[in-house]
């Protein structure tokens, strides 16, 4: 690709492994720096195990707001789908956000304080009838009459898990972040910041129009009214059926209001792999981490503070040189390798009225190495400091990993973990630490490199809700990272050269200055 704005730009392949590949997987500063203007530089995605609908987006500022697009992945020639085969027939719906304004210039402005919100969402870049602006441009979904169709979805919408939901019509659920899933119905479909979903549409109604319509799943605290409250639309239109103005599209009836995070995680709770996955499922934990996700009010000096988002009350910073070249070329002082397995202090982390300071947050590049093949439980921990609980959809990098449990409160180390899904957890890339609660997955350490883990809302990674995973050579050429490609974008080192003499004032004054 070549890019021609003021901007650097990366891309990232949202679940493609990109198996002993890390140069091809595209998050700025963790495995390669910015593509310059006027420069170019060619990605080579392989995938391996996948198969469904994955997506890729732009993985530098907020430039993927209008930089994404879906990947399908098909079954193995000579192979099925694992569920009754579509009628040849299939659609694609990308759930968007649209704003008003350049948003990566209202980021820069607004660096520390609040990050801007949507002015709509959208499918297939289109709000739908109810926004005057989009109404000729509404997307339209042609079907037939008595057909099943493979409907895949994918959320690209910047800050906002999203209820979905036809007019009339069932779903079948079959897989999510590619990967096939026990089949069940449902009225209304969630889906998080970053997911892909694969979903099954019999058109079995009397021919017409229908809406199919989309909202966000609002968790944070209901006295803050400030979100995307648009009501978006496409319409699925039976063939030969009456066109607008002469009809009206029947409305959903079971789409959740903004404000049902039970029925989000009544949804989640359905999902099951396809399959029995017992046999794969990490059994073996040699680490075991007990991650916190929280947002918190960072103090600069007496007058001055800014929010930023930690893990385990670390704030990512980015390095001058990206991670996987460092580690790769052995340089020292872009990064050290001691984020914490646990908190540094223990409370109730759901509380309510926690103050700002109930921990200490610190900004550092830290990242956690581990050895080839072995076998990881993280535990995530949702925390309620300045009340600011919310769902979290973590996304990691080069591997998938399957949810073994989830549910409210404080996570207890004794009696939750006799509640596992060792059966047959999903499989998944991204999954949701829900408000005020955990989840809980495992993954084998397979995957050779540099390997980001963060949160999807982009508002909380451009914060620091994010760290990096080094998973060591395995010691033959089958198990050890592939060479760096000849053309790896130049770093410009947007901070210091290394982190050596890294202080909080300098910090924040280039946070300021991004």
């Amino acid at each position: 690709m070549t890019y021609f704005r003021d901007l650097g730009l990366t891309i990232g392949w949202h679940g493609v492994k990109q198996q002993r590949n890390p140069w091809m997987d595209g998050p700025v500063y963790v495995t390669q720096c910015p593509i310059k203007p006027e420069m170019n530089f060619t990605y080579e995605v392989k995938v391996s195990d996948e198969e469904g609908t994955l997506w890729w987006h732009a993985h530098s500022d907020w430039t993927r707001v209008g930089v994404h697009g879906a990947i399908v992945i098909y079954p193995e020639e000579g192979s099925t789908y694992p569920y009754p085969r579509p009628h040849d027939a299939e659609e694609i719906l990308v759930f968007g956000a649209w704003y008003t304004y350049d948003v990566n210039l209202e980021v820069i402005e607004s660096a520390g304080s609040d990050q801007p919100g949507s002015d709509s969402y959208t499918i297939n870049s289109q709000p739908g009838d109810f926004c005057p602006c989009s109404r000729e441009g509404t997307y339209h979904w042609e079907v037939e009459y008595g057909k099943t169709y493979l409907l895949r979805l994918v959320n690209a919408a910047m800050n906002a898990e999203l209820f979905f939901s036809i007019a009339g019509h069932n779903m079948t659920v079959v897989g999510m972040d590619a990967s096939n899933l026990k089949p069940f119905e449902t009225t209304y479909v969630v889906i998080e910041a970053g997911q892909t979903m694969n979903i099954l549409v019999t058109t079995n109604q009397e021919p017409g129009q229908y809406y199919m319509a989309v909202r966000q799943c609002f968790t944070g605290e209901a006295t803050f009214s400030e979100f995307d409250k648009t009501n978006v639309t496409a319409i699925l239109q039976y063939n030969g059926s009456v066109t607008p103005p002469s009809s009206v599209p029947y409305l959903p009836t079971f789409l959740p209001n903004f404000y049902e995070k039970y029925a989000a995680m009544s949804f989640r709770s359905k999902l099951k792999s396809l399959y029995p996955q017992d046999a794969y499922v990490p059994k073996n934990v040699t680490t075991r981490m007990y991650i916190i996700a929280n947002l918190q009010a960072y103090k600069v000096n007496d007058t001055s503070n800014f929010s930023i988002t930690t893990l385990n009350n670390v704030s990512w910073v980015n390095p001058g040189v990206d991670v996987l070249q460092a580690y790769y070329y052995n340089l020292s002082g872009f990064y050290t390798d001691d984020f914490p397995n646990n908190p540094p202090t223990f409370y109730d982390f759901v509380a309510f009225d926690l103050g700002a300071n109930t921990t200490f947050a610190s900004l550092g590049t830290k990242v956690k190495v581990l050895e080839y093949g072995e076998e990881v439980e993280m535990v995530f921990q949702s925390s309620n400091v300045l009340n600011a609980s919310v769902d979290h959809p973590m996304h990691l990098h080069g591997h998938s990993f399957y949810v073994v449990g989830s549910g409210d409160g404080d996570f207890d180390f004794v009696e939750d973990p006799k509640t596992y899904n060792l059966f047959d957890p999903p499989k998944l890339n991204t999954a949701t630490i829900q408000k005020s609660g955990w989840l809980a997955i495992r993954f084998k350490a397979t995957n050779p490199g540099v390997w980001l883990l963060h949160c999807h809302v982009e508002r909380h990674y451009s914060w620091g809700m994010n760290t990096v995973f080094i998973v060591k050579n395995g010691g033959t050429p089958e198990t050890t990272i592939r060479g760096p490609p000849p053309n790896m974008p130049v770093c410009d080192d947007p901070f210091s050269i290394n982190l050596d003499g890294l202080n909080d004032s300098s910090f924040y004054s280039e946070y300021r200055a991004l």
